[in-house]
């Protein structure tokens, strides 16, 4: 009798809610607590259905209690499939009356057994018991061999050493219904587009109705609005407020040296009884200077040498809030032959516009967008799953927001940049050139111009009008800054909290070495001494992975679709007198048919969400099972909804709205 089986627990087995995550396999359990551990118990003798979101119930019994219970070892063993989705385990103590929640999240292999952690947040001090700290570190260890650095070019931040996406882990690849969905060819958006006959096309356009044509397949209400309103100068101005590259603008309290714009020149775009001067000291007249792209090696399409201005832009705000461009130059070196275009040269103005929109097009995407997004993302990604375990509070909090991130990167590599990438056969940013800008801009980039408030203070675009990414950024900013730093004040009390945890701080030093290459230039801390450090800095990492992402992204097509807004690259070289200028010389120095269709079909499908989408504060997935953090994380949605209701509100004042900060239409993550 003394060998009977009295204690019982209950054990409540549930497999996620999503494509191929059932097992019909034999799945064996084994409850291990503080002490003791139980016998494997292998579970449904008659057939095992782990269906999706289908919860299973078992009743284990043991000896005696096994105390708290800390693990949970589950064995899968293949009869006919070849992984399983589990989500959760949930264990009642039937006598004690005590449950205990082992979120997992993750997939189990074929012939493979894993420890679930029970859900607790803890920091690595925290685990007192030698097999919680055993289990710590062979996660960290085997997550080390799995998520290792690789140099993708010297001076450019270090990305995950796998080269197809198939050799990911599972856990980090897109689901079955994203990889179905999302087949990220420029080929097969140009058939979805119509447009796959003229992808080969090296000629130029005949005419703008040419240009009409192709660009009527396939429209959104902001790109028509762009096509009416490309060639006006209000919407040349509001573009760098409130287009696909935002953080260019900046008050321009003096001219530039080589930028010799007079008073003279611009004096009859200004308001009357008021000079340049008057306007500058006013806080009227902004700059625009892409000196990054000076002496760029611009790419070489089907042989043709392609060009790629550096310009300086003046704009001047006028008492209507107009932001208005008064005076272009398209290369950086003052010279006779590289003139200032003003809005008086007619024909001239409207080509000098043309290559300022190029130049913006191509800094946007390779360095407003991959460098300061997507490479920056993947460098936090990997910091997370190589440093923070699993029951960690900032993995918990951090991996939600690294969500494809890996596998769109490698893709992006492969077939954006890659030897047939749109880059290299359609945009003068490709070819040998490109990772020599990409390290150019890292070596310029700080930490202080990824916190959206010091941004806007350092460019003085505090109080600029109209300007929607400011704006809506500010106030997406100051909520996710809100929720981290509760957050992180229940887990990390004082400063000495912060100093003790180990992988927090390799987590940083990670960041610093393999994202910033150790410039302490940069503003980048190699380790954290304060609960505001941590704060400051995990605000950043979530708006760079989410809403500067999507502010960045979402506006792609919209902005790009009518071509001559966006040329991804320019055949001639920027004009060098002013006068001449015909429609023809403006149709021969913008993209080719083939390279215009190309670039369509990639900002078609980068500005795409999938169906499986996951907007900003959705955290479909249970990791937290304290009731702290899940309020905080309620309360985080709920302020979120009332910023979206609101931009929807404001929006439909305006034409053209901005939706694209909207938390709502925003992805948690940079999975696109």
């Amino acid at each position: 009798m003394g060998n009977k089986l009295s204690y019982a627990y209950h054990i409540s087995v549930i497999t996620a809610d999503c494509s191929h995550a059932s097992t019909i396999d034999s799945v064996s359990v084994t409850l291990i607590g503080t002490k003791g551990q139980s016998n494997k118990m292998r579970l449904d003798h008659k057939g095992l259905h782990f269906f999706n979101e289908r919860h299973k119930q078992y009743k284990m019994h043991c000896k005696e209690s096994l105390g708290d219970i800390v693990l949970v070892r589950l064995e899968h063993a293949r009869f006919q499939g070849k992984r399983w989705f589990c989500s959760k385990v949930i264990v009642e103590d039937c006598a004690g009356g005590r449950s205990f929640r082992f979120p997992y999240n993750s997939w189990v292999k074929k012939n493979r057994s894993v420890e679930l952690r029970e859900g607790t947040a803890k920091k690595p001090n925290e685990d007192e018991l030698d097999i919680l700290k055993q289990n710590r570190e062979k996660e960290l260890d085997q997550r080390r061999k799995t998520f290792r650095w690789k140099t993708y070019a010297e001076g450019m931040p270090k990305c995950v050493d796998i080269k197809k996406t198939c050799n990911l882990p599972l856990d980090v690849q897109f689901s079955f219904s994203k990889n179905t969905e999302f087949q990220f060819t420029v080929t097969s958006a140009l058939v979805k587009l119509k447009l796959v006959e003229f992808i080969h096309f090296q000629t130029h356009w005949r005419s703008m109705a040419d240009i009409e044509n192709y660009f009527g397949v396939n429209k959104t209400e902001e790109s028509e609005f762009v096509k009416s309103m490309w060639e006006e100068d209000t919407f040349f101005g509001y573009q760098f407020l409130n287009g696909c590259n935002p953080i260019m603008i900046k008050k321009c309290k003096e001219i530039p040296s080589n930028f010799a714009v007079t008073n003279d020149m611009v004096s009859r775009f200004l308001e009357k009884s008021t000079s340049l001067e008057n306007e500058m000291q006013k806080g009227n007249i902004y700059l625009v200077d892409y000196q990054l792209l000076d002496e760029f090696p611009a790419n070489t399409i089907h042989g043709k040498l392609q060009y790629l201005p550096a310009p300086l832009c003046l704009l001047y705000k006028d008492p209507d809030n107009q932001l208005k461009p008064i005076a272009i130059q398209l290369k950086q070196k003052a010279h006779p032959q590289n003139p200032i275009f003003l809005p008086s040269h007619s024909a001239d103005w409207l080509l000098a516009k043309i290559y300022v929109r190029s130049a913006d097009f191509n800094y946007f995407q390779l360095i407003t967008h991959l460098l300061r997004t997507h490479l920056l993302a993947e460098v936090f990604c990997m910091a997370t799953h190589r440093n923070l375990a699993s029951v960690h509070p900032l993995y918990k909090l951090l991996i939600p927001h690294t969500r494809y991130t890996l596998q769109v990167n490698i893709m992006a590599r492969d077939k954006l940049l890659g030897k047939s990438g749109v880059f290299q056969t359609s945009i003068s940013t490709g070819g040998k050139g490109l990772p020599k800008l990409l390290q150019k801009a890292h070596s310029c980039l700080t930490y202080s111009s990824l916190c959206l408030p010091e941004d806007i203070a350092a460019r003085g675009v505090e109080d600029i009008p109209c300007y929607y990414y400011r704006q809506d950024g500010m106030k997406l900013w100051n909520t996710i800054k809100w929720f981290v730093e509760e957050m992180i004040k229940y887990y990390y009390p004082s400063d000495r909290d912060v100093i003790e945890d180990t992988e927090l701080q390799d987590w940083v030093k990670e960041i610093f070495s393999n994202g910033f290459l150790n410039r302490k230039e940069s503003g980048i801390s190699e380790s954290f001494r304060t609960v505001h450090e941590l704060i400051k800095f995990l605000t950043m990492v979530l708006f760079t992975c989410s809403v500067q992402h999507n502010a960045v992204n979402g506006g792609q097509f919209d902005f790009a679709a009518w071509m001559p807004n966006a040329s991804p690259t320019l055949r001639r070289p920027p004009p060098s007198f002013v006068g001449g200028t015909t429609q023809q010389d403006i149709l021969e120095s913008i993209a080719d048919v083939g390279s215009t269709v190309r670039t369509l079909a990639a900002v078609w499908l980068l500005s795409r969400n999938s169906d499986d989408f996951v907007k900003l504060g959705d955290y479909p997935e249970e990791r937290f099972t304290e009731e702290t953090p899940r309020k905080l994380i309620s309360e985080f949605q709920t302020a979120l909804q009332h910023i979206d209701g609101e931009i929807a509100l404001r929006n439909k004042t305006l034409n053209p709205g901005y939706p694209y900060l909207r938390p709502a239409l925003m992805e948690n993550s940079v999975a696109i």
